[in-house]
């Protein structure tokens, strides 16, 4: 017969043989998702298994350790199954997205979860909704049962926390030892220049820990007032003393146009027409080029940041959005503050929700006046996959241009109609657009769905350019793509060579000299501004004249640090005050309530379907007519319009703004 000691040693032993099989289980399953094992078969997990074994173990040993604090617990059972099910969850999660867009889970996708539930119905089915919502649900009442239930440890407590401490410990020095040999042997880096094909090649425990953990803008190495001094100089002495007087008297309207490409940029491709005939006329009639842009397949916010402030988002945590961190609560030189400084007035505007990717609260730290979001629109027409289209923003567009009749004005215009999911059955009953060649078989009704939303988005192109040139004023337009569609695409695909190149091209209606030139996202601003001979603010200058220097690259790192994290020598954020940021650019006014039969109809101007009447700050149920009209389906308690007032309240039932 064992002794009670010989049962504890067999019985620590099993639970570290257990734990040490487990973690070897979840890696290889997270593992199988995040290399697309169960849609594209195990190559690409072959090869990272072949070709970076010491990642691997990497990524096996952060999961362990993970798993060996179970150890200190009575309730191991219950905390190892929790922390099993969260390590599914998050590559299954990872896996999911990685077959609806190019770029993989991230922290930073947590802090957007809300508007991430918000398009779930866009990628997924009434019917697998629910099957998700059951499984979660299961899932939460089986944790419960096993925390109640389950099996206990019953050794002393400090037998188990010595060999929890003694197993933390060997595994913790293996992990140090391996991953610096992981380095050395290049199979681990730090620095992500492609993150989607950092987590193919590292791993995704690891990727997803540097997620969390890297955040901001490292210190550069030599960071100080001599080389911040050395850049102030360096602009200075670049500037042209005689470049012309500034051009402040002409409207600058930037157009993101979401996952917008040329179809005819993808080699292989054959359609039935041009999908976008306005846009290959302007580009042989106007500025344009190629455009560096930090994401592919999802990521717009990058994009924006970029163009907004031309700083570079790569200097940034991997997979980090500047959005949901540094700038919610400090402002940073932009384009907006840039032309305020001239006179102009700054719209923003988004057919997409107001806090999708908090830009209700982010655009204020940008320098905008006022905001005008989906809730702020009339009703739209929309795509198959719900996403609005993009023909409703030629009216806010103009609505912008009107608002401020004695000063120029930015209006910054962010699209949304050429979105995913692309659905990869046929959608379109009579599609404008056909596919007659595409390079993947298997997604020729996801190409043709998209090629027939850059159809319609090419017609919204071609509206406003009519649209703006009927305005007596001078205007520059300027249109790019955010990036890439998820599409499956390879660089190889693509007539420029790249998944991170997209167009842009500047329009105008006053004779620019045209120009062919390649442009990083973050030099868009300031290439437009200096053909308006607007030198304002040290990023623009420096975009402007500093571009052909060695150290440039460089020296905007330093910038960007300079401005967000340190000692503000040129950089000062606290030179720009956040905005009282309007949201809405056409006010909502309230002109008339009149009772008939069982409801009371409101009168008024720029109504929405997000607006709800309210009296003493309570919603009452409100109906959208028209942008005239709200019929109010219960009694007001009152005849008198000035004691109501009107909500706009999104899906969240959060009150954007109202008129009191």
């Amino acid at each position: 017969m064992r002794t009670f000691h010989q049962k504890e040693t067999a019985e620590k032993g099993g639970a570290l043989f257990h734990l040490a099989l487990l973690a070897l289980l979840l890696v290889v399953v997270v593992e199988l998702f995040n290399h697309k094992a169960f849609s594209e078969g195990l190559a690409s997990f072959w090869l990272f298994l072949t070709k970076r074994p010491l990642a691997a173990a990497v990524d096996y040993l952060l999961v362990l350790l993970t798993l060996l604090p179970t150890l200190f617990a009575r309730r191991r059972s219950f905390w190892q199954t929790l922390l099993s099910v969260a390590w599914l969850g998050v590559g299954a999660v990872n896996g999911f997205i990685l077959l609806n867009r190019m770029t993989p889970f991230t922290i930073a996708d947590l802090t957007v979860l809300n508007t991430g539930l918000d398009t779930l119905p866009n990628y997924l089915s009434a019917g697998y909704i629910l099957l998700l919502a059951a499984a979660v649900l299961a899932a939460l009442i089986g944790l419960t049962v096993l925390f109640w239930r389950g099996k206990r440890c019953l050794l002393p407590w400090r037998r188990q926390a010595k060999a929890g401490l003694l197993s933390t410990a060997a595994a913790a020095a293996a992990l140090a030892g391996i991953w610096a040999l992981a380095f050395h042997t290049h199979q681990l880096s730090a620095e992500f220049a492609n993150l989607a094909y950092a987590y193919e090649d590292y791993g995704f425990p690891y990727c997803f820990l540097q997620t969390w953990l890297n955040k901001g803008i490292r210190c550069p190495s030599g960071y100080g007032s001599a080389p911040m001094e050395r850049i102030a100089g360096m602009i200075g002495e670049e500037t042209p003393v005689n470049i012309g007087e500034p051009q402040t008297d002409v409207n600058v309207v930037f157009v993101q146009l979401e996952s917008f490409i040329d179809p005819a940029e993808v080699l292989g491709l054959e359609l039935s027409r041009n999908a976008a005939p306005n846009w290959t006329a302007l580009t042989e009639q106007y500025s344009s080029g190629y455009l560096t842009v930090p994401v592919v397949g999802a990521g717009t916010a990058n994009t924006e940041c970029e163009v907004l402030t031309g700083m570079s988002t790569r200097f940034f945590g991997p997979g980090e959005y500047p959005y949901q961190t540094c700038l919610l609560d400090q402002t940073v030189e932009s384009v907006a503050y840039d032309l305020k400084a001239n006179g102009y007035g700054t719209h923003a505007i988004h057919d997409h929700y107001a806090t999708f990717y908090r830009r209700n609260e982010v655009y204020a730290n940008l320098g905008f006046d006022d905001f005008t979001s989906l809730e702020y629109m009339p009703k739209t027409e929309t795509t198959p996959q719900n996403w609005a289209k993009d023909s409703v923003l030629v009216g806010q567009i103009r609505q912008a241009l009107d608002a401020t009749e004695d000063q120029p004005d930015l209006v910054f215009t962010v699209s949304v109609q050429g979105h995913g999911k692309y659905p990869d059955e046929p959608v379109l009953e009579d599609p404008a657009v056909r596919v007659l060649a595409c390079p993947d078989e298997e997604r020729r009704y996801a190409v043709e769905y998209y090629a027939n939303q850059v159809y319609e988005m090419d017609a919204f192109v071609g509206q406003l350019v009519r649209a703006l040139s009927s305005r007596e004023e001078k205007t520059v337009l300027v249109l790019y793509g955010d990036h890439l569609p998820s599409l499956g695409l390879e660089d190889t695909d693509m007539a420029s060579g790249s998944l991170y190149r997209t167009r842009y091209i500047v329009w105008d209606n006053f004779g620019l000299e045209r120009r062919e030139e390649d442009l990083a996202a973050y030099q868009l601003f300031a290439s437009v501004l200096g053909r308006l001979n607007i030198t304002t603010g040290t990023m623009n200058a420096f975009h402007q004249f500093c571009r052909g220097e060695p150290s440039y690259r460089g020296d905007l790192r330093l910038l960007q640090y300079d401005a967000l994290y340190g000692q503000a020598y040129l950089m000062d954020s606290d030179a720009y005050a956040p905005t009282d940021l309007q949201m809405g650019v056409a006010p909502i006014l309230l002109e008339g309530l009149v009772h008939q039969g069982e409801g009371w109809f409101l009168f008024g101007q720029n109504f929405t379907p997000c607006c709800k009447v309210t009296r003493d700050g309570a919603l009452l149920e409100t109906e959208y007519v028209s942008p005239r009209l709200l019929l109010v389906l219960e009694d007001p308690g009152t005849e008198d319009v000035e004691e109501l007032s009107i909500s706009v309240v999104d899906r969240h039932h959060q009150v954007l703004s109202d008129t009191e």
